[in-house]
């Protein structure tokens, strides 16, 4: 290999394996490696897998077989494939894939460069690899001392608070790849908040299997509660969103501290799966219907605006037709914003698979086809409330449709799943917007996934510093099939 052998990187899944991928990214700059947006320019190529559910496994599948590919005609020698597949299945694709030297798992994704070095150097010398599979128990997460290499739009970043699930819910596999929960601390995230800030970064999206969960190792000495006001000092960030914030422990407190903390963006994604109080508990759900429609009549009351985005699975074993119009019913109720829809998925070493009763996959693509209709309907009606108002647009850029519009987000609105604003007029003002930029536009057209709007003024200029050495344009392909859970996303 050359002195400094160009790495591809492909990324698959949800924002937390995303963070792995960054952090990958950084191990390997640090070291003998450069980083290659052309996959035929690269000696070695990583793939960062997803398992969660048949459609990601599927796709991990095809995309390492197309990496594969390129040993053969171009200048590929290490073909590794990372993350949950591998955690999940590694002896099993040692024998079907001999095509990929390394498979790495989620509890080893720390050690990238290590094992590519290793296994160079047993290539230059002749020698056999003693191994090809590097997977354990998972007990690592990164903190603010190891390098990440900021990917995607430099005005936005996730901050993982923590890595594994204590929960079972029936449906999910993700305790089995991730491990138990592992948190960090609040020192550690507030200089890693500080450090993205310094970089350019104004949006800063919270994530973790459950926010809730945050420190509860430590017996919640250091808790959500405690963090989030210390974030809000961060100088430079402008939004803090909170993602996968679980229903059944959510304290008096975080409401509070979500109502009166401006940075917080008034959004919450918050998983549900389900409204029927049957279906919640076969899925091992600490949830009851009562309980959701009081935390939800609270939220709404002591928040003004708050919208909310969660995820509903169709078709779980044992789901009966009126459970099925239940739950629509009471989506209409509780009128939430933004909704994935999941058929379920049956996966192999959860509870619910072994379940009797497994719903037929036309009765689940039928009731997921119904659920999106009735949400695209009610998304609509929501979108036309906001005609004739002033919001704040975080500016995205142009937009990939057409050149002749601009492409922004409210803060209720989530990057890449929430839909966006289209900005098509710039009004009197004689200037460019450039991504990053804070302005404030009036929205004149609703549609059931976007906004139409015209931009009246900025509000504060994107605050990127030229000498942070941030790369937007590498090759990361996020898939958010791979989301938590347990089944494939159909989005309205």
């Amino acid at each position: 290999m050359s002195e400094k052998s160009p790495v591809y990187f492909v990324s698959l899944g949800c924002p937390k394996n995303l963070v792995d991928s960054q952090v990958m990214l950084g191990l390997l700059e640090k070291d003998r490696y450069s980083i290659t947006n052309e996959p035929n320019d690269a000696e070695v190529i990583i793939v960062n897998t997803c398992s969660f559910i048949q459609a990601s496994k599927e796709e991990s599948i095809e995309t390492i077989l197309e990496m594969a590919q390129l040993k053969e005609s171009a200048k590929c020698k290490v073909l590794v494939a990372s993350g949950c597949l591998s955690q999940r299945y590694s002896k099993d694709l040692e024998k079907e894939m001999p095509e990929v030297d390394l498979f790495i798992g989620t509890g080893q994704y720390h050690r990238i460069t290590e094992l590519l070095n290793h296994h160079g150097e047993a290539l230059r010398v002749g020698a056999a690899l003693p191994q090809r599979s590097y997977v354990d128990q998972p007990a690592f997460i990164h903190t603010e001392k190891d390098p990440r290499t900021h990917t995607g739009p430099t005005y936005s970043a996730f901050l993982k608070l923590s890595e594994g699930c204590n929960r079972r819910c029936a449906f999910c596999i993700i305790p089995a790849l991730r491990g138990n929960v592992r948190s960090r601390t609040i020192e550690s995230l507030v200089t890693e908040a500080r450090e993205m800030a310094s970089r350019g970064v104004r949006e800063l999206n919270l994530v973790a299997q459950d926010l809730t969960e945050y420190g509860m190792e430590w017996k919640y000495k250091e808790r959500l509660e405690t963090l989030l006001p210390e974030l809000c000092k961060v100088e430079g960030i402008d939004w803090i969103r909170l993602h996968y914030v679980y229903p059944d422990q959510f304290s008096d407190e975080l409401v509070a501290i979500i109502a009166r903390e401006p940075k917080i963006v008034k959004y919450l994604d918050m998983p549900i799966q389900h409204t029927n109080d049957r279906v919640l508990k076969s899925m091992n759900r600490r949830l009851t219907k009562a309980k959701l429609f009081d935390l939800m009549s609270k939220l709404r009351t002591q928040i003004p605006g708050i919208v909310f985005r969660t995820s509903i699975i169709v078709g779980f074993p044992g789901e009966k037709e009126e459970d099925f119009e239940e739950l629509c019913t009471d989506l209409v109720r509780l009128n939430i914003e933004h909704v994935g829809v999941f058929r379920y998925s049956k996966e192999e070493g959860t509870k619910a698979a072994e379940m009797a009763e497994q719903v037929h996959p036309g009765t689940k693509r039928r009731r997921a086809k119904k659920l999106i209709a009735l949400l695209q309907e009610q998304s609509l009606k929501n979108h036309e409330s906001y005609v004739g108002k002033s919001v704040q647009v975080l500016i995205e850029g142009p937009s990939p449709e057409t050149e002749f519009l601009i492409q922004g987000r409210m803060p209720t609105q989530a990057q890449e799943i929430d839909g966006h604003v289209l900005l098509n007029d710039l009004g009197d003002l004689d200037l460019s917007l450039n991504p990053g930029d804070l302005v404030e536009a009036v929205i004149t057209e609703a549609l059931p996934h976007d906004l139409v709007g015209k931009v009246t003024r900025v509000l504060s200029p994107a605050r990127l510093n030229p000498n942070a050495g941030l790369k937007t344009q590498i090759p990361i392909v996020q898939n958010l099939i791979g989301n938590r859970n347990g089944s494939a996303q159909i989005t309205h």
